[in-house]
């Protein structure tokens, strides 16, 4: 169908959106915006530039990822939600899954990665699902794949799907109202589906408005298949965002972010390290490497083109142990800029 002159998905119309977002009701919260300001933004941007945060590192489970998780359970069968639910993740996937199961009093047995950090793994398990660590990627898959077949349990993908981009659409819907007029919109992308579905909401509600996506330079998949007209795999993976490095692209997040995100640019880690730093000492925001991306695209590969423009930067995700949070800050406090 056609919307403002655009292509867009007939189950991601804005009705479908303000519907999915009411069924979610206050099992997600309306994360707040917040319009920051601080001295390296003016250097970079102009005295007239507006940044506005998108929060949603404030979501239930500290991640934008109960969103998705919760609409697609809510999709389910009686019959499939008696059998429970099973997923793969690094982290904040498994943990949106747990606590979308429990708070639909479903089973959930997840599968996380043997690099998962402690913390991760100690919050899924707070929240009452059983976890099982594979060695990677490809095994933790064909993991949950049997546990699927063998206990009938659905399979909650982390990123693909209509129902999963109508979750995370409803931050689009949000952020529109919020914020009001936008120039551009900065959102990171591991898998895509959380872009997928906040660039489709923005583009519906605001076609005027540029919605850029960021990868890390060591997890550039998405880009690749941009490239290449077709979802590919990550060839490589080296980036300290392990949110932002998902094993490879799917078609249906590869579509809607292909009909609506108009550039993906790349970001280094100690970009992402400095991100952290700039979030931390101006804005007070605790954040994961993953959820300062947008910022670290915003101030580095984009201020240019963003000078002077009202920019919407989502702050994504917060699960991140003190230690390594640390880390990252040190090393980032070292750093004399973002370009």
């Amino acid at each position: 169908m056609l919307h403002n002159g655009r292509m867009t998905s007939p189950s991601l119309s804005i009705e479908a959106i303000r519907a999915t977002r009411e069924a979610l009701g206050t099992r997600v919260v309306t994360t707040p915006t917040l319009d920051w300001q601080c001295d390296e933004i003016v250097e970079r941007l102009g005295p007239d530039s507006r940044v506005n945060l998108k929060l949603e590192l404030f979501q239930r489970t500290g991640t934008f990822k109960a969103r998705g998780a919760l609409n697609v359970m809510l999709g389910l069968s009686p019959e499939q939600r008696a059998r429970g639910v099973t997923a793969v993740s690094a982290g904040n996937h498994a943990i949106a899954t747990a606590y979308a199961a429990r708070s639909l009093g479903l089973s959930a047995k997840v599968v996380m990665l043997a690099s998962a950090n402690p913390a991760r793994v100690e919050r899924c398990r707070k929240l009452g699902a059983e976890v099982e660590i594979a060695p990677d990627g490809a095994s933790a898959f064909e993991r949950a794949r049997q546990i699927e077949a063998e206990e009938g349990r659905s399979f909650i993908h982390p990123f693909e799907g209509p129902l999963t981009a109508l979750g995370t659409a409803t931050i689009g819907l949000e952020w529109v109202e919020q914020a009001g007029p936008l120039d551009a919109v900065i959102c990171p992308i591991g898998g895509g589906g959380l872009i997928a579905g906040l660039a489709t909401a923005i583009k519906l509600l605001s076609p005027g408005c540029t919605v850029y996506g960021v990868e890390p330079e060591g997890a550039d998949n998405m880009r690749r298949s941009f490239e290449e007209g077709e979802p590919v795999a990550n060839a490589r993976i080296a980036t300290i965002a392990d949110s932002l490095a998902p094993p490879y692209s799917l078609p249906y997040s590869f579509d809607l972010c292909r009909r609506s995100v108009d550039e993906i640019v790349l970001v280094s880690d100690d970009q992402l390290r400095a991100g952290m730093n700039l979030l931390f000492r101006e804005a007070k925001l605790a954040v994961e490497p993953a959820a300062a991306a947008a910022t670290a695209a915003m101030l580095g590969p984009l201020a240019e083109r963003l000078y002077g423009q009202q920019v919407g930067v989502i702050v994504c995700g917060a699960n991140i142990d003190i230690a390594g949070f640390a880390a990252h800050i040190e090393t980032g406090r070292t750093l004399t800029g973002l370009q």
